[in-house]
């Protein structure tokens, strides 16, 4: 018998197996129970067809399944017991009244062999997760470090705006996708690793098949028997960016080390701190809190510059889209940032707190087109929510999509974009307090870059907008203007935006 035909043998005894074993109900799931309500699964893959059907835009098929069986809702993928959370009132039982019970992350198989189950984003819940986004968020991200990088910012940005100048004289159509990532980039790379690029290693390539990895449905995940034939191709390509990733950074961290005695501390970037945190732990800091290794600190750092990379540009050009297709509401826009800053100079980050429509359209913007559709959780235990019984490692998934999209929250012109619902709706704001708007996730797992992400997302906007007069090439009208979705870890533009421009300062 050939190899090929052996394999396929062993795979059709080992479904076999796995069918006997669901048929005789999942052993982590109490029968007596009471899930909540939702599709019923098919033998084996359970509901995992449903997703496969959908386009690769899961956030869609799930707001659809949830206006059957409600904003509690249970499907099964594989072997793994799931739960969808689609309204506010759900979502803040989730995140904050049992908080500590979601607190979690799943394995997932891919970002397991990419960063060894270290970092912060992917981490399980436990004492190395708190002291790493401990870490994140005192010192690497805190508003004083945010502030520390602000020259920085107000450089890269302006450079962006002479390029993007440049072609306007010229009258060319611009590819504001490609303008807004490369100035994102800059100013990520910049921060982390204290260069704006490295010709060397790709590193843009790396992250963005990070991402694709990332964020793809592993059929490995919910069948784990599948896992050794790696039918996707998923570990072999993790495997090969892991190796990649891994001697980047080696590189960069051993240049940093070489360089570190003629580092001011006002020049120091993320690599730098973390190597001098490196450097001044004792024994009983050791002993007592979180020893930060080389390999933990490399994944942290691929935790910063994945985090930053994609997500800001990902904003950016939806509101700018938005703005396209809505001309009074950039007229509005321009208006304001005239009456607050005026033509003679250029945005400044000592404007932003003051441009308060700004403030309304990027709501507005994170509403329609939150950057991470579904937030990722799992359960610790077992739980009881809403009278429905939640198995201990149920991955649970929270719609930010529906929610930000539901009708019965924002009325029934939600699927609109009208920022001025914002002045009448006081308290909603973007830092997870209000769970109708959660685009940087909410409690233990909220973002730790919150501060950071929107530092950049207004700044860049309102100097693109400020700027330049801003119209659709050869002639084509807001409304025709493509707004395809395309979803791996972030929900990004399947296409990019151009658009041509017209700078309109007098400076």
């Amino acid at each position: 018998m050939c190899p090929s035909t052996l394999a396929a043998v062993a795979i059709f005894l080992i479904l076999l197996a796995s069918l006997c074993s669901l048929l005789r109900h999942p052993k982590h799931i109490k029968q007596d129970q009471n899930l909540p309500p939702g599709p019923r699964p098919l033998p084996i893959i359970g509901n995992l067809h449903t997703l496969a059907a959908g386009k690769k835009l899961p956030h869609r098929t799930l707001a659809n399944l949830a206006k059957a069986y409600g904003p509690l809702m249970s499907i099964r993928l594989g072997l793994v017991p799931c739960v969808v959370v689609s309204s506010p009132e759900t979502a803040e039982l989730v995140l904050k009244t049992h908080d500590t019970v979601f607190a979690s992350r799943p394995r997932v198989r891919t970002t397991e062999i990419i960063s060894d189950g270290k970092g912060v984003t992917f981490a399980e819940y436990g004492a190395y997760w708190r002291n790493a986004r401990k870490l994140c968020t005192l010192q690497l991200l805190s508003a004083s470090k945010v502030e520390m990088f602000g020259g920085m910012r107000r450089v890269e940005v302006r450079k962006m705006v002479e390029l993007v100048k440049e072609e306007a004289a010229e009258k060319k159509v611009v590819d504001v996708s490609e303008k807004v990532g490369e100035v994102g980039e800059k100013m990520t790379f910049r921060m982390v690793l204290g260069r704006d690029k490295d010709d060397r290693f790709d590193l843009k390539g790396i992250i963005h098949e990070i991402m694709a990895l990332a964020g793809a449905l592993n059929i490995a995940d919910f069948l784990p028997v599948l896992a050794p034939f790696d039918l996707q191709g998923l570990r072999g390509r993790s495997k090969a960016i892991s190796k990649r990733i891994e001697e980047a950074l080696d590189k960069i961290i051993g240049e940093h080390e070489e360089n570190k005695s003629i580092k001011r501390k006002e020049k120091m970037d993320f690599i730098d701190v973390m190597l001098s945190l490196l450097d001044n732990q004792n024994d009983d800091e050791q002993q007592q809190s979180y020893k930060m290794y080389k390999a933990n600190m490399k994944a942290i750092l691929l935790d910063m510059i994945a985090g930053a990379f994609d997500t800001s540009k990902t904003i950016i050009e939806w509101c700018l889209s938005e703005l396209l297709r809505h001309p009074k509401t950039m007229s509005r826009l321009q208006k304001e940032l005239d009456n607050i800053v005026g033509k003679q100079r250029m945005v400044e980050e000592t404007d932003l707190n003051k441009l308060t429509y700004l403030d309304m359209v990027i709501k507005e913007s994170f509403r329609l087109h939150p950057v991470g559709a579904l937030l990722l959780h799992e359960s610790m235990e077992d739980i009881i929510i809403n009278g429905y019984y939640i198995p201990k490692k149920s991955r649970v998934m929270i719609n930010v999509w529906a929610i930000g999209r539901d009708p019965m929250v924002w009325s029934d012109n939600a699927e609109e974009f009208i920022p001025e619902r914002f002045a009448r709706s006081e308290g909603v704001d973007l830092r997870g307090h209000d769970f109708r708007l959660l685009p940087f996730g909410s409690g233990r797992r909220g973002c730790p870059g919150m501060q950071l992400g929107l530092t950049n997302v207004q700044l860049i906007i309102a100097q693109l907008v400020h700027c330049f007069n801003w119209e659709l090439p050869d002639g084509m009208l807001p409304k025709d203007l493509d707004m395809t979705e395309q979803m791996n870890l972030v929900l990004h533009r399947a296409n990019h935006l151009f658009a041509k421009p017209t700078y309109r300062l007098l400076c």
